[in-house]
């Protein structure tokens, strides 16, 4: 009699590890198939937030950091540019491109901050923010952060923007912009 009693507890707690053993491997073939479905790393090669941009005009320089997104891939397929800023509104300095960047797949929207380099879709401009804008925009494209040179952005002028070679750059500090906003 003694038997038939634990035959009933003893299929309960079987049951029981089944379904949490169940779980566990239901958790595990989850995170396989996660890990299954991620998207591959990009190699060095492929990423662009190593990529930084020179702008040279006047015997000065402005290094900035690509971000990486479509809108700086297709600006720097456009390199080497010869571009001329003008001061818009005592915030920014811009300038028309030749020939506009692809935004697609780019969410747009951005607050602009001192220190930004930055595509606005409808005109087909690249700014350079001195100062920020108060308002956002749903058509303000950020495509880097300016690293260095800032200072030197004063005035009208024509420069050369071209991608920085490592050995121009490598006294330029990688992940700490010196600008507050």
């Amino acid at each position: 009699m003694k038997k038939m009693l634990y035959l009933p507890s003893i299929l309960v707690i079987s049951a029981a590890l089944a379904a949490c053993g169940n779980n566990h491997s239901s958790a595990t073939d989850h995170n396989a198939s996660k890990h299954l479905n991620r998207v591959p790393e990009q190699t060095e090669e492929d990423s662009i937030s190593n990529t930084r941009i020179k702008l040279t005009f006047n015997n000065k320089e402005v290094f900035v950091r690509m971000y990486d997104n479509p809108a700086s891939k297709d600006f720097l397929a456009q390199l080497p540019l010869t571009v001329t800023f003008e001061d818009y509104i005592g915030k920014e300095k811009v300038s028309i491109l030749q020939k506009r960047l692809s935004i697609d797949d780019v969410q747009a929207g951005d607050l602009s901050k001192k220190g930004d380099f930055a595509y606005y879709a409808p005109w087909g401009n690249v700014a350079i923010f001195y100062k920020g804008l108060e308002d956002a925009t749903n058509d303000l494209i950020i495509l880097g952060q300016i690293e260095s040179g800032k200072e030197n952005v004063d005035g009208d002028f024509t420069g050369r923007i071209e991608k920085a070679t490592k050995q121009k750059h490598d006294n330029t500090p990688l992940n700490n912009p010196i600008y507050s906003h």
